[in-house]
């Protein structure tokens, strides 16, 4: 096995390369009419209480995480698949936007994200998904919003659906449906339309990843042990447009619903956004609990300087 760590910074030179193959590549789909996604405010689909399929018992039989050179086994801290029954919640339809974030930043004159140079977003990228922002800007920006940051189950179940299916549009990979790189960069949320999650959640797989409250931790009845686990990781979902890398292989694997990447908290990392999610009780109306949720303070000692492995 290399044993390599598979670091950000060559994650980045190998979509460098891979956007050299001009003839592999094709311009995104059309862009739908944007006439339902406000950029003020935010849009919420409802995920229904009750059971879904959690996780996934697959295993890599074909050694792919030694071919690629990864540290971390591939699917084992997935492992075990298993029901899990929540109650009902309203998930953010879209990735949050950089004006949602503009205004969060200008009401209370928290610090912008660092591409930003001080100076708000442009109008041409309002409907850019905002990145470039920690765990704890995303969990600021949620609390400011009177909602918080989903856990794991919660983001699994609104992109996955009940009957555990892989992906958010079922169980083939498709690298059209969603944003992995193949067409370049992060594009407007809402763009890849048939990335829609049974709940209608759009950008669940690519685009952007997105932080989720739960810190890097097996599951119960995961028999795997690894120092990454414990108070040191956040995780992060879905994928990015950056995670495929150019490889397929790669997109496939980060693209499933029940991928889980270990991050640091106190990263800002230029393809990393979130969304947010509101509980509700049994009659549908939200509940307050999003200071009640958190998930512990961040990690101390050196900022972790690079990406853990895929």
């Amino acid at each position: 096995m290399r044993g390599a760590l598979l670091k950000w910074p060559l994650l980045m030179m190998a979509a460098a390369l891979s956007m050299a193959a001009c003839s592999q590549r094709s311009d995104p789909p059309d862009a739908p009419p944007k006439t339902d996604i406000p950029v003020s405010h935010t849009v919420g689909v409802l995920v229904p209480a009750g059971p879904f399929i959690m996780g996934s018992d697959r295993v890599d039989a074909d050694g792919r995480a030694e071919e690629f050179g990864t540290r971390r086994p591939w699917y084992l801290d997935e492992h075990p698949r298993r029901t899990v029954t929540l109650g009902p919640l309203l998930m953010d339809r879209y990735e949050v936007t950089e004006t949602q974030y503009a205004t969060f930043v200008d009401d209370i004159k928290y610090d912008p994200p660092p591409h930003w140079e001080g100076t708000p977003p442009a109008p041409k990228s309002a409907l850019l998904p905002v990145v470039n922002v920690n765990w704890m800007d995303a969990q600021n920006y949620c609390h400011w919003r009177g909602a918080r940051l989903p856990t794991e189950a919660e983001w699994e179940k609104a992109a996955r659906g009940t009957n555990g299916q892989a992906y958010p549009w079922g169980n083939d990979f498709d690298e059209n449906k969603a944003n992995m790189g193949k067409h370049g960069g992060v594009v407007e949320v809402g763009h890849y339309t048939e990335s829609a999650s049974p709940y209608h959640a759009l950008d669940m797989a690519g685009n952007v990843w997105e932080w989720v409250a739960d810190w890097y931790q097996p599951y119960p009845g995961n028999p795997v042990t690894s120092p990454m686990y414990g108070h040191q990781f956040k995780v992060l979902r879905g994928g990015g447009a950056g995670s495929g890398s150019g490889h397929y292989a790669l997109a496939e694997l980060t693209a499933r619903s029940s991928y889980r990447f270990p991050m640091d908290p106190r990263n800002k990392v230029p393809d990393v956004g979130f969304r947010c999610v509101v509980a509700l009780n049994a009659q549908d109306q939200p509940i307050d609990d999003h200071q009640a949720t958190l998930h512990g303070q961040p990690p101390t000692g050196p900022l972790t300087p690079e990406r853990p492995a895929l």
